[in-house]
């Protein structure tokens, strides 16, 4: 078979707000069109659209669909897009995972019409050629991708600000392939469905929940933090919980899964790497924390967070436009496609395409 170039992109968020998800702005839009010229097949490794966020007035897939059909339209018919759901964009695939039960695997082809959600957004990538997979998608034979919701799993609270629990609910803690994939599916149970809401979220995972909100509540006082300089230390906090628990539990879990994969690439914590020491991302060594595991690396995200970044500039670890590349024979390496692009050209409050 002829070489097979994959670009690997995750956590677009469209349709979260104006100024945050910047795949919005012409800009850096323009940045991903460009990259996909080089690529044979793109995955979007999830959080593909904001459909978690339920207190959002906007439509999130109308939103988002003019960056779609740009996506789909660059890429064209003779191109494939891997789109792999994630877990704000799981009510996509929440039904087809759980009546999969016990059956469902690492990288199972999903209906395009398994939901209206997911019609209307492979729909709008079209005239590429769009399949879905999930949890996961084998890149190629020894690289494995998913989206990374299910390290949330070996957290406390179970959520990405989390720290490292000792036990799954099934299997000891590190056995090879003590889990199953159901085993990941079953505690979000009834997550993501509009007649729940909060009040039902808080009954299943309260301590998560409330992290979550008080993070969202956080970016709006972004300026404040800014003029307490707190900003750099929030950015440092984080960079400590994903090398001490975020990294680790990802490799727990493909452990838990056994899946034999010589790479895996991830998305969720929002933190492109690895990257050069010199750009500020964490060591190459932080990465593969577990000894004979697999060499991890994370996609970063297109979200632009004032908590985050609001008075920094690039290179930096959470700057948006992350993404993975893997080629045929070569390891996978992380790009930073927006580091040449100003917080002013990625905020703005009308967001745009060009088509």
């Amino acid at each position: 078979m002829p070489p097979v170039r994959t670009l690997l992109v995750s956590d677009l968020h469209l349709g979260q707000r104006p100024g945050h998800d910047v795949l919005r702005r012409p800009a850096a839009l323009e940045r991903l069109l460009a990259a996909l010229d080089g690529v044979d097949r793109l995955v979007l490794l999830g959080d593909v659209v904001e459909l978690a966020l339920r207190r959002h007035r906007r439509d999130p897939l109308n939103a988002a669909a003019p960056v779609l059909r740009a996506i789909g339209e660059r890429m064209g018919p003779s191109r494939e897009i891997v789109l792999v759901p994630g877990n704000h964009d799981w009510v996509m695939v929440r039904h087809w995972a759980l009546e999969r039960g016990a059956q469902l695997g690492l990288s199972d082809a999903v209906p395009r019409d398994a939901t209206e959600s997911l019609t209307a957004v492979t729909a709008e990538l079209r005239p590429a050629v769009v399949r879905v997979s999930y949890p996961g998608f084998w890149v190629r034979d020894d690289v494995w991708a998913t989206h990374g919701h299910y390290l949330d799993r070996h957290l406390i609270p179970e959520s990405t600000f989390g720290l490292p629990r000792g036990r799954l609910a099934r299997g000891r803690a590190g056995d090879a392939g003590s889990a199953r994939v159901i085993d990941y599916e079953l505690p979000r149970r009834g997550r993501g469905t509009s007649s729940e809401g909060l009040f039902g979220e808080l009954l299943e995972r309260p301590l998560a929940v409330v992290l979550e909100h008080l993070a969202e509540l956080t970016r709006y006082g972004s300026r404040l933090l800014r003029h307490v300089n707190l900003t750099s230390v929030t950015a440092r906090a984080l960079d400590f919980q994903v090398r001490r628990a975020a990294v680790p539990a990802m490799v727990e879990t493909t452990t838990r899964l056994g899946i034999d994969a010589r790479s895996v690439v991830f998305g969720h914590v929002h933190r492109l790497g690895p990257r050069d020491e010199r750009s500020g991302a964490l060591r190459r060594a932080d990465w593969a924390p577990a000894s004979g595991g697999p060499r991890v690396y994370n996609t970063g995200s297109w979200v632009y967070e004032p908590m985050l970044l609001d008075g920094v500039d690039p290179p930096h670890p959470y700057w948006p436009g992350g993404a993975v590349l893997v080629d045929d024979d070569a390891e996978p390496r992380a790009l930073a496609l927006l580091d040449d692009l100003s917080g002013d050209e990625l905020r703005g409050s009308t967001p745009g395409t060009r088509r």
